[in-house]
């Protein structure tokens, strides 16, 4: 019988982190074969059952990222850019799946992901729910029907902890929307206004970010137009959804060649 592929989390004590433990303990697919934390770290050296508050499960928590990936078929990974850039390397080298649900990225440190991308699978999304890739998709479309007479404004919220903004997830959609008005997003982008900005621009594409409490994840799309206004929404209520997104994404990425992928590729959309 082959042996189930073995996952690797990174960032372990995260919530994320946590949450994508479980789910890969509770699973029948795949196996956990190590839990990544940085170096000094209360969780090293100690069984990530226990300090889940759980039963020992015979993994311990490490700082070795290299050890940890030599024995993975996959890393999933929602950390920060810094280390998702150097895990994207360590992946390349131990030819294991590496899924990035790390938002916040530069410009140069998608070009080194996507380096790394020539010699394993990456799977790279702002947001793994299948809820938001259909929306996604909706926003793309709808973009595309309807003509620069439509205002678009991307409004999200989050838990007062998110470090990065606009998320991951609203600049996904800025991007459908100016695919489907066949321009780029950074010639129309228009976020973080304050004070006296003048009237808005036509055709640009504008972004609003709400944090507090502890919002796990809401995206609308407006498009405002004289008399009407057209709003695609997805609220996330549960965590869960993102880890089964990632985990899914792992496995679908087993037999796949090397490249960058993205969660619309995981689900066939």
């Amino acid at each position: 019988m082959t042996e189930l592929p073995g996952i690797v989390i990174t960032g372990g004590s995260g919530r994320m982190g946590q949450m994508l433990t479980k789910l890969v303990l509770a699973s029948d697919k795949c196996r956990l074969v190590a839990v990544l934390e940085r170096a000094g770290h209360d969780w090293v050296g100690q069984d990530v059952g226990t300090m889940l508050g759980g039963q020992p499960v015979g993994v311990n928590v490490t700082d070795d990222a290299v050890e940890a990936f030599a024995k993975a078929q996959a890393v999933i990974d929602f950390t920060s850019p810094a280390a998702s850039v150097a895990f994207a390397g360590l992946a390349a080298q131990a030819r294991a799946v590496h899924v990035i649900g790390t938002t916040g990225m530069t410009d140069d440190d998608l070009k080194a992901v996507n380096a790394a991308s020539r010699h394993a699978v990456i799977v790279r999304a702002g947001n793994m729910s299948l809820g938001v890739n259909l929306l996604v998709q909706l926003t793309k479309k709808v973009a595309a029907a309807l003509d620069e007479d439509f205002d678009i404004e991307v409004i999200e919220a989050h838990h007062h902890h998110k470090v990065d903004a606009p998320s991951g997830t609203a600049l996904m959609l800025g991007e459908a929307a100016a695919e489907g008005r066949g321009v780029a997003l950074n010639d129309v982008r228009d976020s973080g206004r304050d004070g006296i900005t003048g009237a808005r621009k036509r055709g640009d594409i504008g972004f609003t970010a709400i944090r507090g409490g502890d919002i796990v994840g809401e995206h609308d799309v407006l498009f405002a137009a004289p008399g009407e206004r057209i709003v695609l929404r997805h609220m996330a209520t549960d965590r869960a959804v993102f880890a089964r997104g990632a985990l899914k994404a792992a496995l679908w990425g087993q037999d796949k060649n090397p490249g960058e992928y993205n969660m619309l590729d995981v689900l066939g959309l």
